[in-house]
């Protein structure tokens, strides 16, 4: 299986009193992730299935994948918080090119999970807003190879 772990484009400044789930993306975010969808388009990147926290900023970037996705996005709540077994047993029941788009440090820690077997490696990746983990395996800790880590930079340089 293949799982592509995308972070959230830019977003917004949280106004005071503002919940963080209600951030959204800015107008700078939004353009930097259309080119970073083009240069993931030219490397052949495509994926079946997209889940996506429900949180606005991450629902927002998983429409923005839509040129390179199959389906619709779909929301689970499993994605605003630590992973854990409840979500890599939806991710294993999934297609064999699946996209998550959610937030950091969860991220990270589901990376460092797959890959290394530990949540805590996850704070060595560095995953900015937009880029993208690509793993490869088994859904199952350690059982997950690196293939690539991809700044928004080298992604839009693609296109």
């Amino acid at each position: 299986m293949q799982l592509f772990i995308v972070r959230h484009a830019i977003a917004e400044e949280a106004e005071p009193g503002q919940a963080d789930a209600d951030r959204e993306l800015t107008k700078e975010g939004k353009k930097k992730l259309k080119q970073v969808v083009k240069g993931l388009r030219k490397l052949e990147v495509s994926f079946s299935r997209v889940l996506t926290s429900p949180w606005s900023r991450a629902a927002q970037t998983a429409r923005l994948l839509q040129p390179i996705n199959e389906g619709v996005p779909l929301t689970t709540e499993l994605l605003t918080k630590s992973p854990g077994a409840e979500l890599l047993t939806v991710l294993a029941e999934g297609s064999d090119r699946t996209a998550i788009v959610g937030h950091e440090p969860w991220l990270g820690e589901l990376v460092g999970w797959l890959a290394f077997g530990d949540t805590r490696h996850g704070e060595a990746l560095d995953l900015k807003k937009g880029g993208l983990v690509w793993l490869d395996g088994h859904m199952i800790p350690g059982g997950m190879k690196l293939r690539a880590l991809l700044p928004p930079k080298i992604s839009s340089a693609a296109r």
